[in-house]
């Protein structure tokens, strides 16, 4: 069923009262919103999913006895169908990255106009990320710090891709534009799009941005996701997504 034909059903869990109290007046004059719960802490967060199984949480991360990245990571355990939106005060990007990888699909910072979260939510709900004004090859670099500091060694699994596609995909997570992908492989742009069209179809992702969490949360790339070009050569926010 399409859902924006349904009621999406939400969760907060902030520990602020007032905080919880404004976001469900203003999620709620939207129809098709019904908040179905609320938690102040984390581990009320992921009993809350577990006992009412909404379509979204909306989970922040700063909060006593157990925090939001302490219930990110056990949602990810639990693999539970919610699918988690976070709304802090302020993230890096690196920590919107780490967000995203421990499962969350979308960001919104809490200094954002009502209706960027309305947005996002039926983004989210409509199997995409969200991650707000934030540009997209920005969180790409973001991934690449994360990649470097993991440091481990890609599992054998490679979900169909043939060893030019693995190249081409750490390349992408490197975050170089495709004109510099083609230079470095002696191929066209033309042929790296349609490599980048089957690596999407086989991974079922959509995005460069979604590409590269893909990667990173199978370890698909090691810490050296390097064309040994300059920091000149890294993709641009207009750079087309495939």
């Amino acid at each position: 069923m399409d859902s924006s034909a349904r009621n999406i059903r939400i969760v907060i869990a902030d520990d602020h009262t007032m905080f919880r109290d404004g976001l469900r007046r203003v999620l709620e004059t939207d129809p098709h919103f019904q908040i179905v719960g609320e938690a102040a802490d984390g581990l009320e967060a992921v009993r809350r999913v577990r006992e009412l199984a909404p379509d979204i949480l909306l989970l922040d991360l700063s909060m006593p006895r157990h925090s939001g990245w302490e219930a990110l990571q056990e949602l990810e355990r639990l693999a539970l169908r919610a699918r988690t939106v976070v709304v802090a005060a302020a993230m890096d990007k690196d920590e919107v990255v780490e967000a995203l990888r421990l499962g969350a699909r979308g960001v919104v910072l809490k200094e954002s106009a009502s209706e960027l979260l309305v947005d996002g939510i039926r983004a989210v709900m409509a199997g995409d990320y969200w991650v707000g004004d934030v540009g997209v090859s920005e969180l790409v670099q973001a991934v690449r710090r994360i990649v470097s500091h993991l440091g481990r060694a890609a599992q054998h699994r490679n979900f169909g891709l043939t060893e030019r596609e693995m190249e081409i995909m750490a390349a992408v997570v490197g975050g170089y534009a495709n004109k510099d992908i083609a230079q470095s492989f002696c191929l066209s742009e033309r042929t790296i799009k349609n490599h980048l069209t089957n690596i999407f179809d086989k991974l079922g992702v959509s995005s460069r941005l979604e590409l590269a969490l893909f990667a990173v949360n199978h370890q698909l790339v090691t810490h050296d996701s390097s064309l040994g070009g300059s920091a000149t050569n890294k993709v641009s926010t207009s750079a087309p997504r495939r």
